[in-house]
């Protein structure tokens, strides 16, 4: 069966540019971003990498853990590395899965015949500290991702995990969340003793609550 929201991450152990990594150890109490490649030395994958060096300090104020993965070896990891240096300004600062046997691959459903049986898609899956699938994106190995999205994506699931709350369309940290219809009036006051704008008595609107970064 395919993996769904809401399952339970598989565990893994696996060749990385870092050493030898067991998924759920190395994600400890954090989160973890797994996401893959087609194929090294491609020029997309070259640009996402050197991308998500760059962003890594703000996963990291979220406690979020990211690794790539590729099915290529790890001596050409390591070698696309030098690339990813020269052309993006930016080092490799997190592992890169060698997935050769495709068999972390073919557990998260990375690889989709249709498109190619020997490559990944770009898929990418966020891994809550419980060590369940909060989101799963895949994207076409022709369209790079955009991993501010990503990130705004994990604000929101870090808040509403934490609080009776949805965030709307288009939402950015900060911005007033949606209190969720489950809770009744009763319970909203109880959690937010500040009150709320009943745009629609379905849609009750707050300032964000605070959990800091």
């Amino acid at each position: 069966m395919a993996l769904q929201l809401g399952d339970i991450a598989p565990d893994f152990n696996a060749e990385t540019t870092e050493g030898n990594i067991r998924l759920y150890d190395w994600m400890g109490d954090d989160w973890a971003v797994l996401f893959s490649h087609p194929k090294d030395f491609t020029p997309v994958c070259t640009t996402e990498l050197g991308e998500v060096a760059r962003l890594k300090p703000r996963f990291d104020k979220r406690n979020v853990k990211v690794i790539g993965l590729s099915v290529d070896p790890l001596d050409a990891h390591q070698r696309w590395a030098d690339d990813i240096r020269e052309t993006q300004g930016y080092a490799l600062n997190f592992p890169l899965i060698a997935d050769s046997d495709r068999r972390i691959s073919t557990a998260y459903g990375m690889i989709h015949p249709s498109a190619d049986n020997t490559m990944t898609v770009r898929s990418v899956f966020v891994i809550g500290a419980d060590k369940t699938v909060k989101l799963m994106i895949t994207y076409p190995a022709s369209t790079g991702r955009n991993f501010e999205e990503i990130l705004r994506v994990i604000d929101s699931l870090q808040l509403t995990a934490d609080f009776n709350v949805a965030t709307p369309v288009n939402w950015t940290y900060g911005e007033d969340v949606i209190i969720v219809p489950a809770l009744s009036d009763d319970e909203a006051r109880d959690q937010f003793p500040a009150g709320w704008n009943s745009v629609r008595p379905y849609m009750r609107v707050i300032h964000q609550p605070s959990r800091g970064h």
